[in-house]
């Protein structure tokens, strides 16, 4: 049975949620050190220490990646999950110290539950001591404890999101070769099942109704709303057990991205800071074109399961337990 993102040696994840503010953050730890690499396709993105993902950058690993509600806010959380790397003298030897490099990336929840509701550096650390090998719990806990999809026509139109993961297993002369995705999706489009082309979850015709509207086909009219233009975001973390270079790190990075555009509808929106990061653990090998295409089908699955999983929190409706 699939684990998630945790089927890659290596890695453990874990959550903190606060469910009166509606907020959290989620901490994936790969403490023994991971080739990373990432891209950016929206356009208001948040985020911190994202230069040590660039290939040219002196530091060959990281060490945990934090997502974290909050907006900006919620950069706060890394520290937390940095002092409990240092505590366990994991990190970049630096002389004098040994400093945990940890990437961050916000997304936009204060319009859900309260807008003074932030995750902190205690949580970001409660997070990371929280971090398991277990299966990735999703739904609304963690970064997508406040997580909301399908906002063209406002928050009051919009459905309950979350945390979703998901594995895609090489075969043949790859076997043993493993993607896995981990998606906190928090967008302004719509999610749409790429298997059948329908609509899976998103904006609603109106608050109290459960028919979705198609975004796409809204904006296509000259309708929509100018809510909450930046209070989105989807953030996706993407590993494998393949030996990678940073710049390979990048590449499968953006192959991760095709999952975004398979399955959110519209994506990389002047309201979302949709973020991929990808990470690198072990010495299997296997092409990375290979590589790219069981991205972006594991990014796409996570995202489908982040929104079936999620239950109605906040006043907005999820599809966890929806009679359908």
């Amino acid at each position: 049975m699939s684990k998630g993102l945790t089927d890659i040696a290596g890695i453990r994840v874990g959550h903190v949620s606060d469910f009166h503010g509606l907020t959290g953050c989620t901490v994936i730890l790969c403490e023994r050190g991971a080739v990373a690499g990432v891209d950016v396709r929206g356009s208001a993105s948040g985020s911190q220490e994202f230069e040590v993902l660039n290939p040219l950058h002196v530091t060959p690993q990281v060490h945990a990646v934090t997502f974290a509600g909050g907006s900006a806010y919620g950069l706060e959380a890394a520290s937390g999950v940095r002092r409990y790397l240092e505590k366990k003298k994991v990190g970049f030897p630096a002389g004098a110290a040994v400093v945990p490099l940890v990437p961050c990336a916000i997304l936009y929840d204060l319009a859900i539950g309260s807008a003074s509701a932030r995750p902190t550096r205690e949580m970001g650390e409660a997070a990371a001591a929280a971090a398991h090998e277990g299966a990735v719990e999703e739904g609304c806990i963690g970064a997508g404890t406040g997580a909301t999809v399908g906002k063209v026509l406002g928050m009051r139109h919009a459905m309950k999101s979350g945390v979703g993961s998901a594995t895609v297993w090489l075969d043949g002369d790859l076997a043993g070769v493993r993607v896995a995705a981990l998606a906190v999706v928090n967008a302004w489009g719509d999610v749409r099942d790429p298997e059948n082309g329908q609509l899976v979850a998103g904006a609603r015709r109106s608050p109290d109704s459960e028919d979705l509207i198609d975004a796409c086909a809204v904006l296509k009219r000259g309708g929509g709303s100018g809510f909450a233009s930046t209070a989105n975001t989807t953030l996706v973390a993407v590993a494998t057990n393949a030996k990678l270079t940073k710049v390979q790190a990048t590449k499968l990075a953006q192959f991760g991205s095709l999952g975004l555009a398979r399955t959110i509808q519209p994506v990389w929106s002047l309201s979302d800071g949709d973020t991929v990061i990808a990470l690198s653990l072990g010495d299997a090998s296997a092409p990375l074109d290979s590589l790219g295409v069981a991205a972006a089908e594991a990014v796409s699955r996570a995202i489908l399961r982040a929104v079936r999983t999620a239950t109605s929190m906040g006043g907005v409706p999820g599809l966890a337990g929806r009679h359908k």
